[in-house]
């Protein structure tokens, strides 16, 4: 373990009261306190313990000890509220999670670290003592903790088009999520979005497949060099697949489109992820043509494992596999489509056990053969011994400090400061120091705001939820004593003495389907009142823009002397800072076609469209085209 000693990880799992300590013989508990470190001399154990194996070889031996109920229950993932540490054990559980906003009670580091060593010390009370695997939406950090660091949303990191900065993300991240207990991440997302109206437009790098392909490089700073290693955690390249080609970007919609599409728009980031080496892949709620991903065997089975050779293990998405049939609940039928189509793990919520019984019923009338349940379990399996959670099933306690790191912090700064394109500017910015500037907007001064969804809980929320710097409070840092900031979240209070105004506007939190907006993608009347006010005074007013995706900015455009696109940037706040003072050279170009309006979307590169902005804009001081020509150039 990192920073740990194999006498202290032994001591931790005495602490926790493990009952195995009681039931297994010495050779066991020195493979899972201390990965073997301390094996007392000529002391024998099982294969499946013996790290000096090879991988497969242990998977033989465990696979052939498993009865069908330890295969069933690591099948089954089931997220944390609907389950004891105890019933862990009982049922074998392969796998838990966090779904968005469920944490410990106190949301910290260190109640994370606990809530997780209860539930594998649970889970290693099982016959076998196979470990499980704990699983987060960890998207843009480990965003489900408190004080952790948030990095911009994968919208921003497409812009930035920096493939090398997302896999030092990815590795900051990973160890975050080490110190917690966390092990798996259900990141990254590789969907190509092609409608922004989607609510999940910002979850994509891009509306491009080069875009997405190039970020799979998330893979390698979660999953490390040598994945078992120090803060090395299981990724998923999700979701697969189409999500976002859907009809009327309809988030778990029906993607609508030919095989010939679908091959070349939306595959390529998955099998550039399969490459990578990636651990896992999650199926799409969503549909091709009619037919749910969750059950749909030729792209599960066939594309991706036969033709693209993926070796990892596939999971469903939360409570996907009940949603086959398009009605409430979860049917024995629509476990043996998805168990048959190819999915190796079931993301289930309250109903675990039932998805348990169905799957055991399916396989006594041969509906669901053995072998696929086998199949299954070595997928799993595999990863469990190759990321090394048999030799360290507990959190890693010495990452506990990185969370929230000043290092981190200063990578997410660096990382906003990347993603902010300058889409207009008349000579307002850079802002100047020493000079008299106005704020206004109610993203100014709101970490959650500019957080957007999938922080602290699902949906995100406005308002102080997790320490971090604000836009406001960025420029205030970033002007230094010389500059007069005043400010007013509704532009109140300006008048003609000021140099310039920023208004910092643009879309409240949300995530998933609701944040689909089919009627379109207009400015919020408040925003827009806001930014009126202030360019009654006369003043020069540069529009700071915090959304998930461009917005219906064309009408107002003209009376604005600057715009910047600074997406959902996280809790480093003074990354944008940054870029308005010339600190930090603008160079981030669009990720996404901008359109004239709503009516033009989907718009999407090449495809004839007149836009407002086109895929790669980005200007700079100065007015020269941003960007180094990184992958995905538009």
């Amino acid at each position: 373990m990192h920073c740990s000693s194999a006498k202290a990880g032994r001591f931790r799992l005495l602490a926790l009261g493990l009952p195995t300590l009681l039931v297994l013989g010495p050779p066991a508990v020195f493979a899972l306190a201390t990965g073997g470190a301390e094996r007392p001399a000529g002391a024998a154990t099982v294969p499946y313990l013996d790290p000096s194996l090879p991988v497969a070889a242990r998977v033989d031996d465990l696979l052939s000890r498993m009865s069908l109920d330890d295969k069933l229950g690591q099948m089954t993932q089931v997220e944390r509220r609907y389950i004891t540490p105890a019933e862990a054990g009982t049922y074998r559980i392969g796998a838990l999670l966090s779904a968005g906003g469920s944490a410990p009670k106190p949301n910290t580091p260190e109640a994370w670290a606990d809530m997780h060593d209860a539930y594998q010390q649970g889970a290693l009370t099982s016959p076998l003592r196979i470990p499980a695997l704990y699983g987060v939406d960890a998207v843009h950090g480990h965003n489900n903790v408190a004080g952790a660091t948030i990095f911009p949303h994968d919208i921003g990191l497409g812009a930035a088009r920096d493939p090398a900065l997302v896999r030092d993300i990815g590795a900051a991240t990973a160890e975050e999520m080490a110190g917690t207990g966390a092990d798996w991440d259900f990141a990254p997302c590789v969907c190509v979005a092609r409608d922004d109206r989607w609510g999940r437009t910002y979850e994509s790098f891009g509306e491009v497949p080069e875009l997405p392909s190039a970020m799979t490089s998330l893979i390698d700073g979660l999953q490390g060099a040598e994945p078992g290693g120090p803060a090395s955690v299981l990724a998923t390249a999700k979701h697969f697949v189409a999500d976002g080609g859907t009809e009327g970007g309809r988030d778990r919609g029906d993607a609508r489109i030919p095989e010939e599409e679908l091959r070349a728009v939306h595959l390529p980031p998955f099998r550039e992820a399969v490459r990578r080496g990636v651990a896992s892949v999650m199926v799409s709620y969503s549909s091709w043509n009619g037919v749910k991903m969750h059950a749909n065997r030729d792209l599960v089975t066939g594309v991706l494992k036969g033709e693209l050779g993926f070796r990892g293990f596939v999971v469903s998405d939360y409570q996907g596999i009940g949603r086959i049939d398009g009605k409430a609940g979860l049917t024995r039928a629509e476990v043996a489509q998805a168990i048959n189509a190819g999915i190796d793990m079931a993301m289930v919520g309250a109903k675990w056990k039932d998805f348990i019984a169905g799957l055991r019923a399916e396989v006594a009338d041969g509906t669901v053969p053995m072998a696929r349940i086998d199949d299954a379990n070595r997928r799993i399996l595999t990863q469990k011994i190759r990321f090394g959670l048999f030799e360290r099933p507990m959190a890693d306690r010495g990452y506990l400090g990185t969370v929230g790191s000043a290092a981190h912090r200063a990578l997410a700064r660096r990382a906003v400061a990347r993603s902010q394109v300058l889409l207009k500017n008349d000579g307002v910015l850079p802002l100047r120091r020493g000079a008299k500037l106005f704020v206004a907007g109610r993203s100014a001064d709101d970490i959650g705001m500019q957080s957007g969804g999938w922080t602290i809980t699902w949906q995100g929320s406005p308002g102080k939820i997790t320490p971090g710097t604000t836009i406001l409070e960025g420029i205030k840092q970033v002007a230094g004593t010389a500059t007069k900031v005043a400010y007013d979240r509704d532009g109140d209070g300006i008048d003609g003495s000021y140099d310039a105004a920023v208004a910092v506007v643009g879309e409240k939190p949300y995530a998933e389907y609701h944040g689909d907006r089919p009627g379109g993608l207009a400015l919020d009347d408040e925003d827009v009142k806001t930014v009126d006010r202030l360019r009654a005074s006369g003043v020069p007013v540069a529009v700071v823009l915090v959304s998930g995706r461009p917005l219906d900015v064309a009408p107002h455009l003209a009376g604005w002397n600057a715009l910047v696109a600074s997406w959902l940037p996280g809790t480093e706040g003074a990354g944008v800072a940054d870029v308005l003072f010339g600190d930090a050279r603008p160079s981030g170009r669009l990720p996404v076609t901008w359109p004239r309006e709503s009516g033009q979307e989907p718009i999407n590169r090449g495809d004839g469209k007149d836009p407002l902005f086109p895929f790669g804009h980005g200007l700079t001081y100065g007015g020269a085209a941003g960007g180094s020509g990184r992958a995905g150039s538009g």
